[in-house]
């Protein structure tokens, strides 16, 4: 089967946002119009194409990204495949949108006109900045109440420290938005409201508008030129470029991300939409635009290159596991180079195993269509692979490479969870195994002295939805504890052991003599052994058998037996004998030593704090802020934003359990805040006494 669409016309895309902006109203919009999609699905009732985990329904939130191809005829005539994944906007979701990022050339960062930018806006903009993709901004909702589309314009420079190439000005706003100017043509766009916006006429600019129109299309083109040196002399002698030109200086800009180019409308309304797509066209990337993904060579260690060409061996990335109602575990995959033919056997370089590809599909939100073949630039889902989890690189066995690994954020909460029958254990294990598999940023573990069950996430919301999935997919019935905090130990100063294991019983005994100097690491959070035994006071071969000796206490500190970060140890003497030393007797020896050195080097409790981002309007601050500081929170400042004011504080997790409940009440509802996890830090004693004396009996 040969390639129906060359790779030039490929566009990988993913709509980005913040919580409510209308991302997924925008992605149906474009599924409408592009002709995969019959019936328009309204959010609000429940019936979004994209969104099709009964969650994400019922919450009119995006959970899972879902990938979908489909197709779109450019200004040109010719027709382009398009494959776009729909990205979380909530904070727990994160890692979906790290995920989906990570595989995609361009994306469409999407405002929402009354707002602007967003704490989310940010978050996922970072993101995005730290994978250098290629954006465009839509700035939807131009028919709510309160939108100002120029507002947005300056917001995108002040908050995220971004160029937006304004392409677009809108004619009209909140109930008045009627259409748009399109800055590069000079006409204007309106839509017939009657067609569901799929006609518009094509009008001169409105009279009012048309000095507004020449402004900001003289700041389109001084803007453009800047990153062409041809183009800036040119300018600068008084010759303009043309339309063709200033769009090939956009799309250049656009793909080297040196600006953004911003559109708007309002895709509830059915404005806007088309040209946006054309746009996807005329300005992102295809998968020839960008850099070849580098790899490190399996065999040798070097780094090489894999580009975007058929020819080339093949190589990709796992980036989703999802489990399918119809075919099971499904593995959402970006191919980079070479092909794939369904049946073949691939190599997992990350696990060392290869894997047979059984069935391929091209997915389109819900429903999926089987392919024979797969070729450089497609996002395919693989059913059959058992070994392959996300991150993971998948090749030619014959020319095996690893791929860049994602990183993927540690846990900051925890529940303990049990079903409500025994029958049910065998299936809740099974349920949760299949849930920690496809995602990354979800922990499941066993309490070794109570024998519990623990889950551990990114967020309250994010294990609400893993309880919810098990009930509804598996149909496992599960009663949770109160959420847990995530704390950790370390110890505070340096202390120096000495430590004797000495067993006999008849017949080979046990013996190991170590003296090792335990510190804080000064690198980070990391443990770190050194050994510094010379003269081998200490044989070579049970040196390995001291490190794992102190690495599997570390799992259970001093204090209340939560795992330890920030040791450094350094073994400096030791002795042995004989016929009784081995490797398990300077495990034992090493293990003990840390356990009787551990709270003479000042073991302390550390908690983890959360970077709180929270916007009110201005009647509330005095309230927000008093009840951040009963909350154990350190204010970081507070900034106006438009009517509103943010304040940023940082405030220990364990006081931040059901925060959105009293914000809501004390706000009347109207302020909003985001949490992420920002660091460790010390426990206050008075407060340490009290954790202490909880879980002392626990563990």
């Amino acid at each position: 089967m040969a390639r129906e669409y060359k790779i030039e016309d490929y566009r990988n895309f993913g709509i980005m946002a913040h919580i409510d902006a209308g991302k997924t109203t925008t992605t149906e919009r474009i599924l409408y119009y592009t002709g995969k999609s019959h019936k328009i699905g309204e959010v609000h009732d429940g019936a979004a194409t994209m969104d099709w985990m009964e969650q994400e329904q019922e919450r009119g939130i995006t959970i899972t990204s879902a990938a979908t191809t489909t197709y779109w005829k450019g200004r040109d005539g010719k027709t382009r495949r398009f494959n776009i994944i729909d990205t979380p906007g909530h904070v727990d979701f994160t890692i979906e949108v790290e995920r989906s990022l990570r595989v995609l050339d361009g994306a469409i960062a999407l405002l929402d006109a009354n707002a602007g930018v967003e704490p989310q806006t940010e978050t996922v903009w970072r993101q995005a900045e730290k994978y250098h993709v290629p954006r465009m901004i839509f700035c939807n909702k131009m028919d709510k109440t309160g939108a100002d589309f120029y507002r947005s314009v300056e917001m995108i420079k002040s908050r995220l420290g971004a160029t937006a190439v304004v392409m677009q000005l809108p004619i009209g706003a909140e109930s008045d938005f009627k259409g748009v100017i399109d800055l590069i043509e000079m006409n204007a766009l309106i839509w017939r409201d009657e067609s569901l916006g799929a006609q518009w006429d094509v009008v001169e600019i409105p009279e009012d508008m048309k000095a507004k129109a020449e402004e900001y299309r003289e700041k389109l083109i001084e803007t453009v030129v800047e990153i062409d040196e041809a183009a800036t002399e040119a300018y600068l002698e008084g010759n303009l470029p043309d339309n063709d030109q200033i769009r090939a200086l956009v799309r250049r800009g656009t793909i080297d991300v040196k600006f953004h180019p911003m559109f708007c409308g309002t895709a509830f309304k059915n404005k806007g939409v088309q040209p946006l797509l054309d746009a996807v066209v005329d300005y992102l990337p295809s998968p020839l635009d960008i850099p070849a993904i580098k790899g490190i060579d399996f065999k040798t260690d070097a780094e090489i290159e894999r580009h975007a060409d058929d020819s080339e061996p093949l190589s990709m990335l796992a980036f989703k596991i999802m489990n399918d109602p119809f075919v099971g575990s499904l593995t959402f995959a970006r191919i980079y180079s070479g092909k794939l033919e369904k049946g073949v056997s691939v190599m997992n370089t990350v696990k060392d195993k290869r894997e047979r590809v059984g069935r391929m599909l091209q997915m389109h939100s819900n429903s999926r269509e089987d392919i024979e073949e797969a070729f450089a630039g497609d996002i395919v889902a693989l059913a059959g692979l058992k070994e392959t989890t996300t991150g993971d690189t998948l090749c030619d066995p014959l020319k095996p490479v690893i791929l860049e690994r994602m990183e993927f954020p540690e846990p900051v909460i925890q529940i303990a969870i049990e079903p409500k029958t025994k029958g049910d254990q065998e299936k809740m294990g099974l349920a949760l195994n299949r849930l920690a598999a496809e995602d990354p940023s979800f922990r499941v573990k066993t309490d070794q002295e109570s024998g519990q069950t623990i889950i551990a996430g990114m967020g309250e919301l994010h294990l609400d939805i893993i309880v919810d999935r098990m009930r509804r997919e598996f149909k496992v019935e599960a009663t949770v504890g109160a959420p847990q905090v995530a704390y950790r130990e370390t110890i505070t100063r340096q202390t120096e052991k000495d430590y004797t294991h000495k067993k006999q019983s008849g017949g080979t005994g046990q013996f190991a003599r170590v003296k090792i100097v335990f510190e804080p690491n000064p690198e980070g959070d990391d443990f770190k052994f050194e050994s510094k035994i010379v003269g081998g006071s200490v044989p070579k071969e049970y040196i390995p058998g001291v490190q794992k000796g102190i690495e599997s206490v570390l799992s259970s500190g001093p204090l209340a037996g939560f795992p330890m970060l920030g040791v450094k140890a350094t073994l400096i003497d030791g002795a042995f004998h004989d016929v009784d030393s081995s490797v398990l007797a300077f495990e034992i020896a090493s293990r003990a030593c840390f356990r009787e050195a551990a709270r003479e080097a000042g073991a302390q409790l550390l908690e983890p704090m959360m970077k709180v981002e929270v916007v009110t309007p201005e009647d509330y601050v005095g309230d927000v802020i008093g009840d951040l500081n009963s909350r154990r929170g350190q204010i970081q400042g507070q900034e106006s934003r438009g009517i509103a004011v943010v304040i940023n504080a940082n405030v220990p997790l364990a006081n931040m359990f059901k925060y959105v409940d009293n914000l809501r009440s004390m706000s009347q509802g109207r302020a909003q805040y985001t949490m992420t996890f920002d660091h460790y830090s010390p426990v206050p004693s008075n407060v340490a006494q009290e954790i202490q004396a909880k879980y002392s009996g626990q563990k």
